[in-house]
């Protein structure tokens, strides 16, 4: 038995696994808010058979980590958690200070690098989880990691407004081409904002790879940016978790199972 944790800036998210590999078939799964963490022993993981290996990454600092490792004092399990490295399952990180990039970014990647092998010849990928935040990240056929975007997600998008901005405290409206109403264009100026730095990265990697990268597109938010999206992409919502099997197969794999 395998258990993934996704902990990212508003949700938890568990996955439990039949073995830490590819493909294994998934068993049960489910999501909290950080609120709600020191619930999960007597909640939703109360009645999983106890998992031989953990594994997670986390985003939402370490006060938040040691809440989950209390909760998951209920078996006798010790979890490990990926922090970014130089390199790891085929993936190579090329940022400046390659232990500052996100644990989340970095573990996407790594899932969507197994998938783009998985399914064909190596090829240049274009990552992008739609959260809280929103990471645009640019993978070359070798597996390089290139670099990446950062911006706000729509809720942070609109309260920034809302807080530097008298008189915008309006509700939530839809995206049209053509807003004629304060709600529609806050709305749409979020969603076209985030469209635009996937269509620009996706431009960037064709100009430096000599091809069109295949896009990917993942976290909470991810489906409601696939109706705006110009360029050809698949909705993933499992990649971190995909990143975390392929992380757990190289780590776990040949290390005995201690009960």
């Amino acid at each position: 038995m395998f258990l993934a944790i996704d902990i990212g800036n508003t949700r938890l998210k568990w996955a439990q696994y039949e073995s830490p590999r590819p493909g294994a078939r998934l068993l049960a799964h489910g999501a909290a808010f950080l609120e709600t963490i020191h619930q999960l022993a007597d909640g939703d993981w109360k009645e999983l058979p106890p998992p031989d290996q953990v594994l997670g990454c986390c985003v939402a600092g370490e006060a938040v980590r040691h809440r989950v490792e209390e909760q998951l004092e209920l078996w006798d399990v010790v979890p490990s958690w990926v922090v970014s490295s130089q390199a790891e399952a085929g993936l190579v990180n090329g940022y400046d200070h390659p232990t500052r990039l996100g644990a989340d970014r970095w573990v996407a990647m790594i899932g969507a690098r197994e998938r783009l092998l998985r399914d064909g010849p190596a090829r240049p990928a274009l990552v992008v989880m739609v959260g809280t935040a929103v990471t645009v990240d640019a993978i070359d056929p070798d597996g390089r990691f290139l670099g990446g975007l950062i911006l706000p997600g729509h809720g942070i998008m609109l309260k920034a407004l809302e807080s530097g901005t008298a008189g915008l405290h309006v509700p939530t409206g839809e995206v049209r081409d053509f807003p004629s109403n304060t709600s529609d264009a806050l709305t749409s100026g979020g969603t076209y904002a985030i469209a635009g730095a996937i269509e620009r990265m996706h431009r960037n990697i064709v100009q430096h790879c000599g091809e069109a990268p295949r896009c990917i597109v993942t976290g909470g938010a991810g489906w409601k940016m696939a109706p705006y999206l110009t360029v050809p992409f698949e909705l993933v919502e499992s990649l971190v978790f995909d990143g975390l099997l392929k992380v757990a197969e190289r780590r776990f794999s040949e290390r005995p199972v201690v009960r």
